[in-house]
């Protein structure tokens, strides 16, 4: 599968190199601004694949996308420490306007994964912008809270995140959900499985996972100016469901079409993937109060993409 990626920064870069290293892809074709940012990138990552799966890196123009079956968009501007996801909006919906044409004059119908924060509006703008069925263009959404709220669940309960099977849901930022009523370890309960190991989750070992995964991006960018190798990892593993149309469960944000309070919107929801993008939206079993922080959030994003005017 050959997949281009729109901005070499430190997400489009990192992207690019999980990709290489997983066998993600056959081909990857790096477009920036900067085209010698884009050829030092496409270098660097070629030195690595040596060590992985056969892949063909290199950079280029737009013209370069022709064939693409998905393109990231990870070009925009970056988050500056203490600044909220929603307030880089207006400044990054105007790159997309530069961006989406060139991109789809040459790359046809991909699949657009978007990774540019505020991702669940930018998913919106670039849904409404390009014109594509909504199911072919996803946002990175919560797939990298969820993992994160898998992987202190896991260090918690001592178990592999792989055995878990829990969600944050909503908006990818402050109004995130983390699910806690139907979370489950090898198909037990939560609780049961907690208590069965002998690692009760009292509140404040919730409250401090909760913190953790809500506030993790602004402490690495205080400590680093980026979040880079997370999200990187989640991309790879996006395209690796549409690859081989898995038909996997992830929590990605993109457009709703369902009837229902959600509908118009982009949130995360768990959602099943495969070759055509988004095959199907999910509607999990919350709790009272889930459901109304679920609409919270929700509301958060819708009042942020009325305020737009992205034509």
């Amino acid at each position: 599968m050959k997949v281009g990626v729109v901005g070499c920064g430190h997400v489009g870069g990192t992207a690019a190199f999980a990709m290489a290293l997983r066998g993600t892809a056959s081909e990857v074709v790096l477009v920036d601004i900067n085209p010698d940012l884009a050829r030092a990138q496409a270098e660097d990552i070629l030195h690595a694949a040596s060590f992985g799966p056969p892949v063909r890196v290199r950079s280029g123009g737009y013209d370069q996308l022709s064939g693409a079956a998905a393109v990231v968009l990870a070009c925009g501007v970056g988050q500056r420490p203490g600044e909220s996801r929603l307030e880089l909006l207006g400044r990054n919906v105007a790159v997309f306007r530069e961006v989406l044409p060139p991109v789809l004059a040459h790359a046809g119908a991909p699949i657009l994964l978007v990774a540019t924060n505020p991702v669940d509006v930018m998913t919106q703008v670039v849904t409404l912008l390009s014109g594509l069925p909504a199911g072919r263009v996803i946002g990175t959404g919560t797939i990298l809270d969820t993992a994160r709220f898998r992987a202190l669940l896991g260090h918690h309960l001592e178990v592999a995140p792989l055995s878990i099977h829990a969600y944050v849901l909503g908006e990818h930022g402050d109004s995130e959900l983390l699910v806690w009523s139907s979370a489950q370890v090898g198909g037990i309960p939560l609780d049961d499985f907690a208590a069965q190991v002998k690692r009760p989750l009292e509140p404040a070992a919730r409250q401090r996972i909760d913190e953790n995964v809500r506030r993790a991006a602004y402490r690495i960018i205080a400590g680093k100016g980026a979040t880079d190798f997370g999200i990187g990892g989640g991309i790879a593993r996006i395209l690796q469901a549409v690859r081989d149309n898995e038909r996997r469960v992830l929590t990605v944000s993109s457009v709703g079409a369902q009837p229902g309070p959600f509908n118009g919107i982009s949130i995360s929801l768990p959602r099943l993937i495969g070759a055509a993008g988004v095959l199907h939206e999910l509607h999990p079993k919350l709790s009272a109060a889930e459901r109304s922080a679920l609409s919270e959030s929700a509301a958060v994003v819708r009042q942020a993409a009325d305020s737009l005017d992205p034509a």
